[in-house]
């Protein structure tokens, strides 16, 4: 895609969260639209973010699940950026009319206590870097209207980020086995899914090592305090105004999201 196109691509996105309208696949209009074109949808808006005064406070790795994968019918992982206008509180009723068709997925999220870059990150190296874990909700979204998203599509829309809930417990990564660490999903108090964080590329770890090295070949290094979502335990869940979400991890303990009954 030649620059204007990758504005025009960003400016529609942009307008989809203006006006809360999703938008047809953009790899309808574009059907070349390869990986780095759709990075450079994606950067083209966080400038156009950040411009606007919001700050970056992490990343998130999607589709590292085969249940995600299988999901969304693709074959690898993404990576978005994590606004500090995303975090949304667990003891505040969400405003479901921010998102235009969300979705819950359960995350271990990891909190940096150092810089994580790469190339030639190793797992020694992210697992130095975590400062503690906790236990998440994400608030995936699609501006793209139905969720009908190929690689291209959900990577430009910053990899269908909404929202993150995080708990307010953290916990040491000592004596912690993230790829054994069982999951409970629950609407309402009605258990829904089961996961494990096996399910994050072999261990939630992979995720942020996998992250850390893709970055670093794009000169992104991870900061110390930032927040790194490493995919889903399981497959996503969409939720509806008046909903409450909780996901309990085996030793990291739980997390709500309360979703307020009206909808725009």
């Amino acid at each position: 895609m030649d620059p204007g196109s990758v504005e025009k691509a960003a400016a529609a996105l942009l307008d989809a969260y203006a006006t809360g309208t999703p938008i047809s696949p953009l790899t309808k209009d574009h059907p070349d639209m390869s990986v780095a074109d759709a990075y450079a949808v994606q950067l083209a808006q966080v400038e156009a973010w950040t411009a606007a005064g919001a700050r970056i406070k992490g990343h998130k790795v999607g589709l590292t699940s085969a249940a995600m994968q299988r999901q969304m019918g693709v074959d690898q992982p993404d990576f978005g950026v994590l606004l500090d206008t995303m975090f949304l509180q667990e003891s505040a009723p969400i405003d479901t009319g921010r998102f235009l068709q969300p979705r819950i997925e359960p995350e271990i999220a990891f909190v940096l206590g150092r810089p994580l870059a790469g190339p030639g990150a190793t797992t020694a190296d992210a697992v130095a870097a975590v400062d503690y874990v906790l236990p998440a909700l994400e608030v995936i979204d699609s501006r793209i209207a139905d969720w009908k998203i190929t690689l291209p599509d959900t990577i430009a829309d910053n990899a269908s980020s909404g929202g993150v809930v995080l708990g307010t417990r953290p916990v040491r990564l000592d004596d912690q086995d993230l790829s054994l660490m069982g999951c409970l999903l629950r609407r309402d108090g009605d258990l829904i899914d089961t996961g494990a964080g096996g399910a994050v590329l072999g261990s939630p770890i992979n995720a942020l090592v996998w992250l850390a090295n893709v970055l670093g070949e794009r000169g992104v290094t991870l900061e110390a305090g930032h927040v790194v979502l490493p995919g889903s335990i399981t497959a996503a869940v969409p939720v509806a105004p008046g909903e409450t979400l909780t996901a309990t991890f085996a030793g990291i303990g739980s997390v709500t999201a309360r979703f307020g009954k009206e909808q725009k």
